[in-house]
């Protein structure tokens, strides 16, 4: 990895890690109108995958998407509008959180129902393999979703026909609010290993762990190899989603320990200190950084609180099509 690659790799976990930090602090006071699931902790898988790909790339996201979005490029002050409800939002404030997406970019988009993003990557990765234009797809999810009977169906179609589809399962312990021990038999890779699908298993918060086994798996679809299966291990260290606790009613389902034990492995403390340590770049340029992506999170903050509230009329336009337009009275003689 080189010096551009190691700053850029490391500029874009900054940038998830404020902008989610700005959104836990805007639900806190009660500036969002509606739930967020955070990707603090999480960082390094969206960074580490989305560094090989291009925006005619294909992914597909979870319920917790923010930071698929912006590592493969999404526009920081669009997604921040959206978040918002606001005209300006990259799907013009009728998405929010859960359902940010940029076609342009190869965003097909985050999505509330659990699981749904892999069937729709598996037929992204049939289309790219049609056209025979060297694209790939890419689909995030989490280890709850790895209980779906979608996984085992794409896993199937995409191993019989060497679909250019990567499997990226963010391993981060929980079902919600079920840790995975209790709902999840086995190892989640060995379900691609039994349809004969390459599979890895690593450190999800160590970037180059990440960019490594990233790398292979993308460019072995480019070359015609087919799936490949890479199962990350990592952590949210927010909630499922802000503002549990008043679903969960005073309960918990893990220590503050066990946070504390996770924070311990930051993915973005450890990549600075291997930055500063190997030498790709010196604490200066690390500042720089993080001080121009500070900038950048408050000019969105701005630019999505300044914005219009999406207009209501808009949910039967993107979800009816037009009723057919009548067809003419004929009149009488006319051929």
């Amino acid at each position: 990895m080189d010096r551009d690659e190691a700053l850029r790799l490391y500029e874009s976990m900054v940038l998830i890690r404020r902008v989610e930090e700005r959104l836990r602090d805007d639900s806190a006071a009660g500036k969002l109108p509606g739930a967020v699931h955070l990707y603090i902790g999480e960082e390094a898988v969206a960074t580490g995958v989305c560094a090989h790909l291009t925006d005619r790339d294909y992914a597909t996201s979870t319920h917790r998407g923010h930071g698929h979005f912006l590592a493969k490029g999404g526009d920081v002050r669009a997604m921040m509008a959206e978040i918002r409800g606001k005209r300006e939002g990259i799907c013009r404030g009728m998405g929010g959180s859960m359902h940010v997406a940029d076609l342009s970019k190869g965003i097909l988009g985050a999505n509330g129902i659990v699981g749904a993003g892999l069937s729709i990557a598996c037929g992204a990765a049939f289309g790219a393999q049609l056209d025979g234009s060297g694209r790939v797809a890419v689909c995030f999810f989490g280890d709850g979703a790895a209980n779906q009977g979608a996984l085992m169906e794409t896993l199937n179609v995409s191993a019989l026909w060497r679909l250019p589809l990567v499997f990226v399962c963010e391993h981060n312990g929980f079902a919600e609010f079920t840790p995975a021990a209790q709902v999840t038999a086995g190892r989640i890779a060995d379900r691609a290993r039994a349809f004969g699908i390459p599979a890895e298993e690593f450190d999800g918060n160590d970037v180059t762990e990440v960019w490594r086994a990233a790398g292979n798996a993308i460019r072995r679809a480019r070359e015609g190899g087919g799936p490949s299966f890479l199962e990350a291990r990592t952590y949210r260290i927010q909630g499922h989603f802000e503002a549990e606790s008043f679903v969960l009613g005073g309960g918990s389902y893990r220590g503050a320990e066990e946070i504390e034990e996770w924070r311990s492995r930051d993915p973005i403390a450890r990549f600075r200190t291997w930055i500063l340590s190997s030498g790709p770049a010196d604490k200066a340029a690390l500042d720089r950084i993080e001080a121009t992506v500070g900038d950048r999170v408050t000019e969105a903050i701005a630019y999505a609180e300044a914005g219009e509230l999406a207009d209501p009329g808009l949910a039967e336009t993107l979800m009816f099509a037009p009723e057919p337009a009548p067809e003419p009275e004929s009149v009488p003689g006319e051929v």
